[in-house]
């Protein structure tokens, strides 16, 4: 009896002694699970807007369309901004005239007429030149009164003056306008230029064009709506330009660094083996309940977001696909 007993507690040592062993490989041995983070498949957008006020005239796309870099989208009608650059373009051709006029000086007939009058003022005071050294000698002879000399002093002087007065209208007449009023001239005509260039610059958005390959998203306004400028008329999605966001957790913010190189899998293309890039971590984290550890007098996780880029491009990868990871905790 005792010997059974003896056999029977060397048993359970044994067994024991086995079930620690067996435990304590298995612990040492076992693989911690792999922490799995679902992401989303994002790509950049661009809002299509332009500056000119009017109404939508015409799309020469669809919502789903592919469309190339240059490639016209909507058409928008303005007569406003259309009459004003009619106007605009008439008074540069105003200022353009003007500025001619004074270009080219006084018109010929003017300056003939102004040589003919100061030819007449000059031989008037060449006569009364002459009339007054006649009287000067008949009063020096006493034949003449001295009025009669003081009345031919003065129509000489008087003579004298007004020829001077038309000989300096005659330059006038021959040298044009001032240099200052010239350059007035060209400025009004510059001013006039950029008046136009403002204009025009508003009506190159009449035709508003892809700025780079893409899919159109969305149309927002109804051909006829009227749109003001700035406002969104559709969305452009860069397909080429795709990227995979996760919401990290931030107790597991350890794994991600900038530059960082991981796989993730895309269920949508059966793809397991798509090699991504880090480019982009949130700078501030947003709080999320995704975790609390108040129960250990801590502190609530936060989540922040991380974007990372296909190193090679992935055909068929689209917004909107799942992308799973996978990292070992």
């Amino acid at each position: 009896m005792e010997k059974n007993r003896k056999y029977l507690s060397i048993a359970f040592v044994a067994i024991l002694a086995t079930v620690v062993l067996i435990t304590v490989v298995g612990m040492l041995t076992a693989k911690k699970p792999s922490l799995t983070l679902q992401g989303e498949v994002e790509a950049t957008e661009i809002r299509i807007s332009g500056k000119l006020l009017g109404r939508v005239d015409s799309f020469l796309v669809r919502e789903g369309d592919d469309v190339r870099q240059g490639q016209e989208l909507v058409v928008i009608n303005s007569p406003i901004v259309e009459a004003q650059y009619r106007k605009s373009e008439a008074l540069h051709r105003a200022a353009k005239e003007e500025n001619r006029k004074l270009d080219a000086g006084t018109r010929r007939q003017i300056v003939e007429a102004s040589y003919q009058l100061w030819q007449s003022a000059r031989s008037q005071a060449e006569l009364a030149e002459k009339t007054y050294r006649r009287v000067l000698t008949l009063y020096r002879d006493s034949v003449v009164a001295r009025q009669r000399y003081d009345e031919a002093e003065a129509a000489m002087r008087s003579t004298a003056a007004a020829e001077r007065a038309a000989y300096e209208q005659y330059l006038l007449a021959t040298e044009g306008a001032q240099r200052e009023d010239r350059v007035a001239g060209q400025s009004m005509v510059e001013v006039a230029a950029s008046g136009v260039d403002e204009v025009a610059a508003l009506l190159v958005d009449a035709r508003l064009t892809a700025p780079v390959d893409g899919q159109i998203a969305a149309i927002f306004p109804k051909r006829g709506e009227l749109v003001a400028p700035g406002a969104p008329i559709m969305n452009l999605v860069v397909i080429d330009d795709c990227y995979v966001v996760f919401n990290v957790r931030e107790d597991l913010m350890p794994h991600f660094r900038m530059g960082g190189h991981f796989t993730v899998s895309i269920p949508a293309l059966g793809r397991t083996d798509v090699a991504v890039e880090v480019y982009y971590i949130s700078p501030l984290g947003s709080f999320a309940t995704w975790k609390s550890t108040k129960e250990a007098g801590s502190y609530d996780m936060r989540t922040f977001e991380v974007k990372l880029r296909p190193l090679q491009p992935v055909d068929g990868l689209r917004p909107g696909m799942t992308a799973i990871l996978r990292i070992k905790n």
